[in-house]
């Protein structure tokens, strides 16, 4: 059993790692295409994001590996595979419970990140990025990492959800993380700055963060920076 449960941690930190290693790689590549020369004298930055990217991919990998684990062997999960297990209108609420309860976990726990000693034990790993490249989504201390790394494996013994609609909360967790630490907005002004873009965060709404640290705290909503008057708005960099 141990072995089993080592080589499932194993093969799902491999998967975070190659995930990461392939959105980042691709949306630098489209940063070069776009913004030539965008990461022009940032190489030793790059290469330190990466490594700390790969070391958060490992605390990422092992409790989703477990819980892996413990989901296809012992069914300790409220994953769900057969489409008829729940009404076809649950499909869709499940993955927006998820990605509210993270941000939420998010929010507080990044606040929590920017008090001083905290700041400058772990979440400065992350701010030492200037400007934030495609390569820094992941770019933590180990001890942030591990304040990440246990919401998803938690919330499936929490809240049904169908393994295909998991998938797409693990896409939008991948492709936010990345595009919103691009440097650049690649959504076009018209969501950017319509009603609902109003409360989506992209590169523009987290680029602030990353210019000013004390505001713009939360990760896929802008719901809660707006409830505690955190939100300042977006870049004018971008």
């Amino acid at each position: 059993m141990l072995t089993a449960i080592l080589l499932s941690a194993a093969a799902m930190t491999a998967i975070v790692a190659l995930r990461y290693l392939a959105t980042s790689g691709i949306f630098a590549a489209i940063t070069a295409r776009v913004r030539p020369g965008y990461h022009a004298r940032l190489g030793t930055q790059i290469r330190k994001e990466i490594g700390w990217s790969l070391a958060s991919a490992a605390i990422y990998g092992v409790p989703a590996g477990i819980v892996a684990w413990g989901w296809q062997e012992l069914g300790w999960t409220r994953i769900y595979t057969g489409w008829a297990d729940y009404p076809l209108w649950y499909l869709p609420l499940a993955p927006l419970a998820y990605l509210f309860a993270h941000d939420t976990w998010f929010y507080w726990t990044h606040r929590w990140m920017h008090r001083p000693r905290l700041f400058r034990i772990a979440h400065a790993v992350h701010h030492a990025s200037r400007p934030p490249t495609a390569w820094a989504a992941m770019s933590f201390h180990p001890w942030e990492a591990i304040t990440g790394a246990v919401v998803i494996p938690a919330l499936v013994f929490l809240i049904p959800i169908h393994v295909a609609m998991l998938g797409t909360v693990l896409l939008v967790m991948t492709v936010m993380g990345v595009t919103n630490h691009m440097g650049w907005e690649m959504f076009p002004r018209s969501l950017v700055h319509s009603r609902l873009g109003g409360w989506l965060i992209t590169a523009s709404h987290h680029q602030r963060h990353h210019e000013e640290y004390r505001c713009n705290y939360g990760l896929y909503f802008r719901f809660w920076d707006r409830l505690c008057g955190t939100d300042r708005g977006l870049s004018e960099s971008l």
